[in-house]
């Protein structure tokens, strides 16, 4: 008596056999179930890549830092056709930070800006990317290093000084071997002297989660650039130590609604937003593309069943009279069905093993280009190639079902 492993042995070589004699119209068949199990795995890896990118940036800022915004939206709205209840809503300004900033709960609160342009020297130019106006202690909340020159002085932050602390990266493309330190550079279309140079830290993410080109002084910002006050224009504020997040977002609802004047039943016109909810609005968003992919993932999937059910119909008829001398030298019923479920089984398996490579090589590009460290995920890598396997134990039940019910007398007839 055979133990079932030899079985399952045998089993396995036959299939392996049988798709090198047709490899043509086995991987046809495969290529649905490929389709499905690369998109699956791409998303899964850009998904977690970028999620990581966030949680270490939470860490690296502090997960007590939140921020005061005009409005919270998940996606940026148009500054030229606002919604009424966003119309009316005050703008920030540098005395609401400054009021904030006073709080004895609050141990650091100034406003920051966001722009966007191109930064230029002697014809090198970069595409267009983020900047901040901030102050001396942007460091302190984003995280990274000041790896040459030095920050802002209180009377360039107090002025507006047309000076820059540029992000390192930029240095080759921009200055190649020259030394960067003291040299008038374009931000924006607008000239600037460079003072620092400012390494970020691994997986920096800000909003709106592009690269971060250089940090100005927020009045050099508020004086020489257009800034979208609904949109890139926020406090962020850190508590005192000792002090924690909700005590600190008391504190600064209770001052914001002072200084705006709002009666008890009256709303805020402001909105306070957490790490914490940065990251759920992010998993939320991400969660719906995720949901999407699987849907399509799993269409590309069915399709790829259904085609191993199809070739493998095909592969029972034309291996009528093997299946009739089998039987005829002994073989059972259940010997025949498990024989072509392992060559289905075998089929997607190889299918899905193809598809995860693929996605994961994709994954890992993508997320290379976007500079995001992504980690292959591995639970999310055997699920699939346990799917993979599953849809070819389903969808092959039907044909193995069909040969083993032939009877050996009839298959040993067909020709």
């Amino acid at each position: 008596m055979r133990l079932p492993v030899d079985q399952f042995r045998e089993n396995l070589a036959m299939a392996v056999d049988t798709l090198r004699e047709s490899r043509l119209r086995s991987g046809l068949t495969i290529l649905g179930v490929v389709i499905g199990v690369a998109t699956v795995m791409t998303m899964a890896t850009i998904v977690q890549g970028i999620q990581d990118q966030i949680v270490h940036t939470i860490e690296v800022a502090g997960p007590t830092t939140f921020y005061v915004l005009k409005v919270w939206s998940k996606t940026p709205v148009n500054p030229d056709r606002l919604p009424k209840y966003i119309r009316v809503r005050p703008d920030l300004t540098e005395a609401d930070a400054r009021r904030i900033a006073l709080l004895p709960e609050v141990g650091y609160a100034a406003l920051w800006a966001q722009g966007f342009g191109r930064l230029e020297y002697k014809g090198n130019r970069t595409r267009a990317m983020a900047f901040f106006g901030a102050d001396d202690r942007y460091q302190e909340i984003q995280g990274g290093e000041l790896v040459a020159g030095r920050w802002f002085t209180r009377a360039e932050m107090r002025s507006g000084a047309a000076v820059l602390v540029l992000n390192d990266k930029q240095v080759p493309r921009l200055f190649g071997r020259e030394q960067p330190l003291g040299k008038q550079m374009s931000i924006g279309g607008r000239p600037a002297t460079v003072i620092g140079l400012y390494q970020e830290p691994s997986n920096i993410f800000a909003p709106p989660g592009q690269e971060v080109g250089a940090i100005i002084p927020y009045a050099m910002h508020e004086h020489q650039y257009r800034i979208d006050k609904t949109n890139a224009l926020w406090i962020p504020v850190k508590p005192r130590p000792g002090v924690t997040v909700a005590a600190a977002q008391e504190a600064v609802t209770t001052v914001m609604r002072e200084m705006r004047h709002l009666r008890p039943a009256d709303r805020d016109n402001f909105d306070l937003i957490t790490q914490d909810q940065i990251l759920d609005t992010f998993n939320a968003i991400t969660g719906v593309f995720f949901l999407v992919m699987i849907v399509l993932a799993s269409v590309a999937l069915m399709v790829g069943g259904i085609g191993v059910m199809a070739i493998m119909m095909v592969s029972v008829t034309a291996r009528t009279r093997e299946i009739g001398v089998r039987k005829a030298l002994g073989a059972t019923r259940a010997d025949i069905l498990l024989q072509f479920l392992i060559e289905a089984a075998t089929l997607t398996g190889i299918g899905g093993l193809i598809g995860v490579l693929v996605g994961l090589t994709a994954g890992k590009g993508v997320t290379m280009l976007m500079s995001v460290e992504a980690e292959t995920p591995i639970g999310l890598t055997l699920i699939a190639l346990g799917v993979s396997v599953g849809i070819g134990l389903v969808f092959g039940v039907i044909p193995a079902r069909r040969a083993a019910q032939l009877d050996p007398i009839e298959a040993l007839r067909y020709e």
